[in-house]
């Protein structure tokens, strides 16, 4: 009896792919793909390098020149999103060549990947971008992004385990032609003068 249960167990497990199977195609629509398995979107979109190709109506002959933009990125970087963030914090409103000078001497992994990544987009504003001098760049907009999270097995003593992340990251960054706007220094009292008269403001504006 035993041996029999066994038998009609094994056949039981053995015909339930095929099952599966049959029941995905018809919810699939027969042989096509199965979009109901993933719905999510492609971690390749290229958005950011999508502002690069927008167009400006043409400028009027007194107006100033307008100032070369470039988005640059780089995805999927095996490292983690937030000590990444740090060092772009550090290089946003520098020039070109300090941005570079300060990742140079910098032993940390993201300086390299962030260097290269710099000296890409500078390649990139003198060839495409009609950028006359290469020095005459600065970072305006320089951040961090989460990338994909890879799921992993760490294993421990007696048999146990534990579940461990690898991390990905990406990295965006804005090179705007000129020199970098200059920063207006402020201590607290000016900054806190700056939010009482604010209050102000408002509170006029609401007894209006």
């Amino acid at each position: 009896m035993a041996a029999a249960m066994t038998g009609r167990g094994i056949s039981f497990i053995r015909s339930v792919p095929s099952v599966l199977l049959s029941r995905l195609q018809i919810l699939g629509g027969g042989s096509q793909q199965l979009s109901c398995l993933h719905t999510s979107a492609s971690l390749e979109s290229k958005t950011w390098e999508r502002r690069n190709l927008k167009v400006y109506p043409p400028q009027l002959p007194d107006e100033p020149r307008r100032p070369a933009e470039i988005h640059h990125s780089r995805r999927q970087i095996k490292y983690s999103k937030d000590k990444m963030w740090y060092l772009a914090k550090m290089i946003r409103g520098m020039s070109i060549d300090e941005a570079i000078a300060q990742l140079e001497f910098n032993d940390k992994k993201g300086a390299k990947i962030m260097k290269e990544v710099l000296l890409e987009a500078q390649e990139m504003a003198v060839k495409n971008h009609n950028v006359e001098y290469k020095s005459n760049l600065y970072v305006a907009e320089s951040y961090s992004g989460k990338g994909k999270y890879l799921k992993r097995i760490r294993y421990h003593g007696r048999g146990m385990f534990g579940i461990m992340d690898k991390v990905y990251c990406h990295y965006f960054v804005k090179l705007m032609e000129g020199a970098p706007p200059k920063i207006e220094k402020k201590t607290n009292f000016d900054q806190a003068k700056e939010y009482v008269q604010s209050l102000k403001n408002r509170t006029i504006i609401h007894s209006l």
